[in-house]
This record gives structure tokens, sequence and C-alpha cells, in this order.
């Protein structure tokens, strides 16, 4: 199993929430997790605005220090590599997936030794709806990290108006990307209000953290 966990996405693929998840599924098998929130790009859905939840069920949360934590600005402190490169810990790194946020990633990539990178698609949002662009996001985005992104993540939703069948919808589009791209997907992601059901990949179950207050 790898020690560091890159999800990366485009604004509005939820991959936040999946980094988030990841990380507490992690700390239900081991016993020192950490999360750096590195998005860049969004001000509005991020991890550090959910650091006294995450830290009660023993995930570590990197943040800039002091009053910079709630700031909106494009900081990387030292501490994310030191994480990054510290064996005792599982990293999970929340990344900005447009191109001014995977530079991020290209500027970690000396620390990011034993890494797994997942790609995390909402086909509900414009660029990544069909197969076509979610073969060009992969390509970009991998171009410009210097990078080899390892999975996709299917994380299609219409937030809480999101049903089996949008879900499914989106299994099927990833699956032929999938193929084209010749990288597999890692889950299917199923929201915790939703009931059991059938799926082509991994069920990969979350609970929302992030609010839509505006």
């Amino acid at each position: 199993m790898a020690k560091n966990f890159v999800f990366i996405g485009l604004f509005g693929s939820g991959k936040t929430e999946v980094a988030i998840n990841y990380a507490l599924k992690l700390r239900e098998e081991y016993e020192k997790v950490a999360i750096a929130d590195v998005d860049i790009i969004s001000p509005y859905f991020r991890t550090r605005d959910v650091i006294e939840e995450l830290e009660v069920k023993g995930v570590k949360v990197i943040t800039p220090p002091g009053a910079l934590k709630h700031a909106d600005l494009p900081i990387v402190t030292g501490a994310v590599a030191g994480y990054l490169g510290n064996p005792e810990y599982k990293t999970v790194l929340d990344v900005g997936g447009e191109e001014n946020g995977v530079v991020v990633v290209g500027y970690l990539r000396p620390h990011l030794k034993n890494t797994e990178i997942c790609m995390v698609v909402n086909t509900k949002r414009p660029f990544t709806s069909n197969v076509d662009g979610i073969v060009k996001t992969y390509e970009q985005l991998s171009k410009v990290a210097k990078i080899k992104i390892d999975y996709l993540v299917n994380n299609t939703n219409l937030s809480k108006e999101t049903t089996k069948d949008v879900i499914l919808q989106g299994e099927k589009i990833l699956e032929e990307a999938s193929k084209i791209l010749n990288v597999p997907v890692k889950y299917t992601v199923i929201p915790n209000f939703l009931d059991d059901f059938e799926t082509r990949f991994p069920k990969f179950r979350i609970e929302r953290f992030m609010k839509m207050d505006f």
C-alpha cells in the first residue's frame, strides 16, 4: 500500500470530500494519518474549514500557521513536505485540479515517494461531462504537474439531488475513458444518504463535510 495519497480534480469534482473521507478511512487502519490542504485555487471548499471535526476523529490537519490558516492565499508550508516524508504517517493531499492548482504537485514531486495519485471526476460538471473531456483533462493535468495519475475516481453527483441513476451514468462514461487512457477506476463514490446498490467499480461511501453557504 502507498504511503501518500494525492487527490486532484477540477472545481466541482468533489475531490475535497473524497480526500477527507479517504483520510478517515485510513484512520480506521492506521494510528497516524495526516491530511494537507494544498488547494490554492478554491477558497470555498477547503479541508482547513473542518479541522476540529477531523482532529476529533484522530486525523492531523496540516494548514498554514496562525492567522494565515483562513487566508485565501496560495500557501504551501514546509510541514507538508515533512509529513510526506515521515514514515510514521499516512498522508493525504487535497490539491486543486485546474492547471494553476496542480503545479503544487510538481513543486512537491521530490517528496512524493511511494505515492498514489487519483483524479476525481464528476461527469455532471461541464469540462468532464463526456469521455473526450475526461481524457483531455487527464492529459493536461498530467503534463502540467509532470506526474502519472494512477487512478480515476467516479464521483458523479448532483449534491443532495444525487441518485443511483446519476452515479451509474457516470460509471459508464468513466469506464470508457478508463479504457482509452489505460488507467483504472479505483472507486465509485456513493454518498451515505443513498441505499446500497450494485456498481461496476468498488464502492467508496462518503459523509459530506463541505457546506454550501452561498
